[in-house]
């Protein structure tokens, strides 16, 4: 089995703290939550928003591959907006599947981090909204000599229309694992359709995962389900997912096949 980081949540994952300054040796957080409380405490409406999440997961699942081997994932993550559109976070899970590729590697987290700018341009009456950005995929542990590291950096953009949005990110770092997999790829076309009832909401996916230079790695996967929304943060989804990935390249040493269909259950609470 050739390492590899075999669907989110997106997504998909340590609080990023400052390192810089401000006058008076204040930290940049600590001055921008007094910025935002005393535009609260003035009625005005803040220009910094900031949101943590909490998701217990059935199991962890990217781009339609197993993470976590079947088994159930905790994940969380923080983050930054500007009204500006520049936003930063952190998102994090439990993994398994760089153990279960190879023995010898011990890498139980991954940690992502990015930052980009996203808005809205209207065009000939339609509104736009687009996203770019950079993500940092991270996975601290130890690693044998000569293991091709996991660590992986994308730059992603996306546009969207209404319900739909189409993305591409592309590798600048070898793929999850994947030796002399520079400049891989991955499409993904995404559907969210609110249905006006019981605050149900549609989702639909498809993506094409494009691994370069290795043979029968390049693969697709699809999704479709159901989040149901509870207020005060808190939403339910269910999904079934579903790949073509080839089972000689992403069959684990487990003797599991990465890419199987599978009913899929989450709970989240957002901050």
């Amino acid at each position: 089995m050739i390492a590899s980081r075999l669907f989110t949540a997106v997504p998909s994952t340590v609080i990023l703290t400052a390192a810089l300054a401000v006058p008076l040796a204040m930290p940049v957080s600590s001055a921008i939550a007094q910025e935002a409380s005393a535009a609260e405490t003035a009625g005005e409406v803040s220009p910094h928003t900031f949101t943590a999440n909490v998701t217990l997961a059935s199991e962890y699942r990217y781009r339609g591959l197993m993470q976590t081997d079947r088994r159930p994932a905790i994940q969380g993550g923080f983050d930054y907006a500007h009204s500006s559109g520049l936003y930063v976070g952190n998102w994090n899970s439990n993994i398994s599947w760089l153990s279960d590729s190879n023995a010898e590697v011990s890498a139980p987290i991954e940690m992502d981090f990015y930052g980009g700018f996203r808005n809205s341009v209207n065009v000939a009456g339609a509104d736009i909204a687009y996203d770019v950005g950079v993500l940092e995929y991270y996975y601290p542990g130890d690693y044998p000599s000569g293991f091709t590291r996991p660590y992986t950096t994308e730059v992603y953009a996306s546009v969207g229309y209404g319900p739909v949005t189409l993305k591409y990110s592309h590798a600048l770092t070898n793929l999850f694992g994947f030796a002399d997999s520079k400049n891989s790829y991955y499409v993904d076309l995404s559907a969210n359709v609110p249905l006006n009832v019981w605050d149900l909401t549609f989702n639909a996916h498809v993506g094409y995962q494009k691994v370069r230079n290795v043979v029968d790695a390049s693969y697709t996967d699809w999704k479709v389900g159901l989040t149901k929304d509870f207020g005060k943060g808190l939403s339910v989804a269910v999904a079934y997912l579903d790949t073509n990935a080839a089972r000689g390249v992403y069959t684990n040493t487990q003797g599991r096949y990465m890419g199987r269909a599978t009913a899929f259950a989450s709970i989240t609470k957002t901050f």
